[in-house]
C-alpha cells in the first residue's frame, strides 16, 4: 500500500434526488369524454448510499468527488402510471469506514462487513397525483402533489483499519521493521523517525496454514493525545484493533516509562482502548547477550506478558505469534 496512495479522510456534499411530481392528468378516450382524474405518482429520487467492500483498503477513489449527486425521481404519467425513480448513488468504502456528519460532528454511520448498504441521504418521496385525490364531492381535482427535496449534507468519511494486531510505539521502534519480517508486507524502513508516515497492513502467517492481520501505525510521540506529531491523526486506526502489541526498543533510556508514556496517550485519546488485550514484544534485542538480557528482565515492571524478540535474526518471532495467537482466541 503506497503511502501517497493511502488516503484514510475524505470530505463530500451528498446530495440525494428529488422525488418527482405527480400528475394533473385526466382519462380522455373516444367513448370516454369525462373519465375522471388518472394523474400517476412521481418517482422516488435516488439515494446516496454507502456499500462495504472488503477488497478495498483506502478512501483514495473517493479523495476528488466533491460532490455526489443522486438522480432526481421522473413525473408521474397517464393512466394512472408512476414515474421512474432516481438513480441511486452508490459510494463503495473499505471495512472500517465511519461516516460523520461535517457541521455536527454526529456519527452517520459505520461500515463493518462486506456488502453491507447504509443510506446516507435517503432520495425524496415522490408525489402523489391528482387521481389521489378524487373524492365524492371533488370528482376532478386539478391539482396534485409536488416530490420532496432531496437531502444535501457535507460529510465526512474516515476509515479505521480493522486488524487482528495493531502495532504501538515511538517512532524508530522497529515496528515496520517486524511487520517486513512476519509478513508479505513491504513498508518504507530507515534508520530515523517518522518513517512510517501511512498505516500498513500485512497477513502474518501462522501454523496449519491460519494467519491474522497486523497493523503498523505511524509512531506515536508524547503528547499525541492534544495533537502533536502524527500520532492524533493515526491513533483511530487502534480503535478496530483486537488487541494491541506494544514495541518497546531495548536500547531505550528506561523501558517501564518509555510503555507508561505509550498507554497514558491512549488513554488519553480514549479510555476504552486500555479494555483491549496488551502485549509487549521488547524489540531489538539483537543487540543483547543473554547475560544482559537476565539483567533487563530483573528491572521491568510491565502489567502485562512481554517477549523478547529480534526482527532481524527471528530470535522470539516464533514465540510473539504464539502468545498474539493465543490472545487473540482466549476470547472465543
Amino acid at each position: 500500500m503506497s503511502g501517497n496512495n493511502f488516503i484514510d479522510y475524505v470530505k463530500f456534499c451528498s446530495r440525494s434526488g428529488h422525488g418527482g411530481p405527480g400528475a394533473v392528468h385526466f382519462r380522455r378516450e373516444k367513448h370516454v369524454p369525462k373519465g375522471g382524474p388518472d394523474g400517476g405518482n412521481g418517482g422516488r429520487g435516488g439515494h446516496v448510499i454507502l456499500k462495504g467492500n472488503s477488497q478495498l483498503w483506502t478512501l483514495l477513489h473517493l479523495k476528488y468527488r466533491k460532490h455526489v449527486i443522486a438522480e432526481n425521481g421522473m413525473p408521474g404519467g397517464s393512466m394512472k402510471s408512476t414515474g421512474a425513480d432516481g438513480k441511486d448513488e452508490i459510494l463503495e468504502v473499505p471495512l472500517g469506514t465511519v461516516a460523520k456528519d461535517s457541521e455536527t460532528g454526529e456519527i452517520l454511520c459505520e461500515i463493518t462487513e462486506h456488502d453491507q448498504e447504509v443510506i446516507l441521504s435517503p432520495g425524496g418521496r415522490g408525489g402523489l397525483g391528482n387521481e389521489n385525490f378524487k373524492n365524492s364531492v371533488n370528482q376532478t381535482p386539478r391539482y396534485a402533489q409536488p416530490g420532496e427535496e432531496g437531502e444535501t449534507r457535507w460529510v465526512i468519511l474516515e476509515l479505521k483499519l480493522l486488524a487482528d494486531v495493531g502495532l504501538v510505539g515511538f517512532p524508530n521502534a522497529g515496528k515496520s521493521t517486524l511487520l517486513s519480517s512476519v509478513s508479505a508486507a513491504k513498508p518504507e524502513i530507515a534508520d530515523y523517525p517518522f518513517t512510517t508516515l501511512t498505516p500498513n497492513l500485512g497477513v502474518v502467517g501462522y501454523r496449519n496454514d491460519q494467519s491474522f492481520v497486523m497493523a503498523d501505525i505511524p509512531g506515536i510521540i508524547e503528547g499525541a493525545a492534544e495533537g502533536k506529531g502524527l500520532g492524533l491523526r493515526f491513533l483511530r486506526h487502534i480503535e478496530r484493533n483486537s488487541m494491541l502489541l506494544f514495541l518497546v526498543p531495548v536500547d531505550a533510556e528506561d523501558l517501564n516509562k518509555e510503555y507508561e508514556i505509550l498507554v497514558d496517550e491512549l488513554k488519553r485519546y480514549n479510555p476504552e482502548l486500555l479494555d483491549k488485550q496488551r502485549l509487549i514484544a521488547l524489540s531489538k534485542t539483537d543487540m543483547l547477550d543473554e547475560e544482559l538480557m537476565k539483567e533487563m528482565e530483573q528491572t521491568l515492571s510491565f502489567d502485562v506478558p512481554y517477549v523478547f524478540i529480534s526482527s532481524v535474526t527471528g530470535q522470539g518471532i516464533q514465540t510473539l505469534k504464539d502468545k498474539i495467537w493465543q490472545t487473540l482466541n482466549s476470547d472465543r
